[in-house]
């Protein structure tokens, strides 16, 4: 008899072939072990909730009432909740067609793509146009997206940094692409040198491999460096000399732990370049609620913006999306509130702040106890963590391993 479509045998070559270290080997030994009644502490992924982070009061709050409009009309609901959460609750409400149990346009719904357009018109100083902007389940969907949209067969190339997050390399063997490595070089802060960009390119060139795109992972992912101007600038430049799309996955910008090297994005740099550059170079960004000090990971909330795509592949980029009609609502709403958090003279400003400061105070704190307790082992030398969120592993190592 022959085998049937979902045998072992007749799956896609392409699943087969992924591996996806976070949920790897170890991982599933791990679940196995929990099934037999072991106690696990995973730390196979940045997970902060997971791992005792507590989210922050102000959008859990908005959230509630949107997910049970009816208490809106309670009488007594200002007596549970402030009355900026309960404004924007009925504001994000009024934005859907028909409450968080309904779809919304496949891109995300516009009055939330809007208030991300100001957001990154208000960080970068330059105007983003919503149409522009799609909201994703999660940051990891929209890099898929994308990717799929990229990736033609195993001769596009996809230049991604080492050491990376998996997602890339799961993503890019998948859709059957091939993935172009180029070194970071640990000496230099996790910077990296456009020499090596320029040798991998050749070397995959070798290989008949077309490169298509170039990914950056800005705060770095494992590596937590952020990128200087000067070397977002070599990037750009390189990717204008080679006709390639810039990929800048954003998620962790939020996450800062020193003032010598802010985080600045991908875009603004391209925009303060100027033309040729700021109206030819194409670039996709991605951000998400995962990170930062919200580390709202299950809520699965993310957008990505393009710069200078032309709109026919947008429409392209549209129709697929639209295959899965909606992303997640509630997510979209988180995302609203990550980027329009309350302002100075709103009720629930002080706690807001409060809070957020005091994760990213503790976040920055242990990643100067990890750097130093790392550093003090002998043949041991670890890089100050400028950014991204502190791997649940480096937490957990610190707290079986006291230096």
């Amino acid at each position: 008899m022959a085998p049937k479509a979902l045998d072992y045998e007749s799956l896609n070559e392409n699943v087969k072939k992924v591996q996806y270290a976070v949920r790897g080997e170890l991982y599933l030994r791990a679940s196995e072990l929990q099934k037999e009644g072991k106690k696990i502490i995973f730390t196979n992924v940045g997970n902060p909730h997971a791992l005792g982070q507590k989210p922050l009061t102000f959008p859990r709050q908005v959230i509630a009432l949107c997910q049970a409009p009816f208490l809106l009309n309670d009488p007594n609901v200002g007596l549970l909740f402030p009355a900026d959460a309960i404004a924007r609750a009925k504001h994000y409400l009024s934005l859907t067609s028909g409450g968080l149990g309904a779809y919304s346009d496949s891109r995300g719904i516009p009055g939330i793509r809007k208030e991300v357009a100001e957001f990154i018109g208000r960080r970068d100083g330059y105007p983003s146009d919503p149409e522009l902007i799609f909201l994703t389940d999660g940051a990891s969907k929209g890099v898929m997206q994308i990717l799929n949209t990229i990736i033609r067969g195993a001769g596009d190339g996809v230049l991604v940094p080492v050491p990376q997050y998996p997602l890339y390399s799961a993503a890019i063997t998948l859709f059957g692409g091939s993935l172009v490595p180029y070194y970071l070089e640990e000496t230099a802060n996790w910077g990296l040198d456009i020499n090596d960009l320029q040798h991998a390119v050749a070397e995959a060139h070798t290989k008949g491999i077309t490169i298509k795109a170039m990914v950056i992972i800005n705060p770095g992912n494992p590596t937590g460096q952020c990128l200087s101007e000067a070397n977002l600038r070599e990037i750009l430049q390189f990717c204008y000399r080679e006709n390639l799309v810039l990929l800048g996955d954003e998620v962790y910008q939020q996450n800062i732990y020193q003032d010598e090297r802010p985080f600045v994005s991908a875009r603004k740099v391209l925009m303060d370049m100027g033309p040729p550059l700021s109206r030819e170079i194409q670039l996709v960004s991605f951000h998400t609620v995962s990170k930062g000090y919200w580390g709202e990971c299950g809520q699965r909330g993310g957008y990505f913006e393009m710069t200078n795509i032309p709109l026919q592949t947008v429409d392209e980029i549209y129709k697929v999306a639209s295959v899965s009609l909606s992303p997640n609502v509630p997510a979209q709403i988180f995302m609203g509130l990550m980027v329009n958090p309350p302002k100075p003279r709103d009720i629930s400003y002080g706690k807001f702040v409060r809070e957020s400061q005091d994760i990213l105070e503790s976040l920055r704190r242990r990643a100067r106890i990890m750097t130093d307790g790392f550093n003090s082992c002998r043949n041991v030398v670890c890089n100050f963590t400028e950014g991204e969120y502190i791997r649940s592993w480096m937490l957990q190592f610190f707290a079986f391993f006291p230096f």
